[in-house]
């Protein structure tokens, strides 16, 4: 996802250096007109705003605390990685000691958005950090929302993701259906997709070959967005709604179906191949 991002801004006119721990990355960055630095200090230099990507909380958490004590008071800090709340705004706390201002920005809408500069951001922190920010977010996405204070962004994308699991779901789960009825594809689909059925995953992301052609379905499930990152969303849903005293049984429920396709191998497909899991348990 950081590379097109980073990609984007280049496009935009911004001089970016960038640091990648992974050499494939730091080459299509390099490809894209990033200027690859050999540290995270080296691509600091000079910078007016930092922004990161990084798998899990953890790292973010130790990024943050290195980038915290390298740039100058009033750097903007962005972080757009998919993490818990938690995390996020001992992020914010790094970022305030260190006399910076921050935004957690996770996003929307998968690598091919990522590439089509078409994202939704969902920002949290405080408005000063926002107003700086929003900017920066334009180059990368289409929709910039300012959701609240430190963690608000990561609260939204994780209720939003789990949405998106629940729908997906429930999308493969008709379609299997459908098929043991004798309905055929295109026909759920011209139906459900104009009526009180509709939904994401049904009209973008159909998880049958045919009727969306730009599905991951077309194209034998290479992920747009991973089962694993689905199920990582999905699990940190879990975590914040037993934090919050929350009740999700339905968020429960996507999330144990995922993680069981994970442990038959198709964490690498797309998450909308999740309509394999039914037609494997049914088989």
């Amino acid at each position: 996802m950081g590379s097109p991002m980073a990609a984007n801004l280049v496009k935009a006119g911004y001089n970016v250096q960038g640091f990648d721990l992974a050499a494939a990355s730091r080459d299509t960055a390099s490809g894209n007109g990033v200027a690859v630095r050999k540290t995270v200090a080296d691509a600091l230099t000079g910078a007016s705003a930092v922004v990161t990507m990084l798998p899990a909380g953890k790292h973010v958490i130790s990024v943050w605390t290195e980038i915290t004590g390298l740039v100058e008071a009033g750097t903007l800090l962005i972080d757009c990685s998919t993490i818990d709340v938690e995390s996020a705004r001992r992020a914010h706390a790094l970022a305030a000691k260190a006399g910076s201002i921050s935004l957690d920005a996770p996003v929307s809408g998968g690598t091919g958005g990522a590439a089509a500069g078409t994202l939704t951001f969902m920002a949290g922190g405080a408005k000063e950090a926002f107003d700086r920010g929003e900017a920066i977010l334009q180059k990368m996405g289409k929709r910039i929302v300012h959701c609240g204070d430190g963690g608000s962004g990561q609260a939204a994308k994780i209720c939003n993701n789990m949405i998106l699991g629940i729908t997906m779901a429930g999308v493969g789960e008709a379609f299997v259906l459908a098929e043991k009825l004798g309905l055929s594809h295109q026909a759920l689909f011209d139906v459900a997709s104009t009526s009180s059925g509709q939904c994401w995953s049904l009209t973008t992301y159909c998880p049958v070959p045919g009727p969306v052609p730009t599905s991951p379905a077309n194209n034998d499930y290479k992920p747009g967005f991973a089962a694993a990152l689905m199920l990582k969303d999905l699990r940190l849903a879990q975590e914040a709604a037993l934090a919050a005293g929350a009740t999700t049984p339905l968020g429960a429920q996507a999330a144990q179906l995922y993680g069981l396709f994970d442990k038959l191998g198709h964490g690498d497909d797309d998450f909308s191949a999740i309509i394999k899991f039914f037609r494997e348990a049914q088989g």
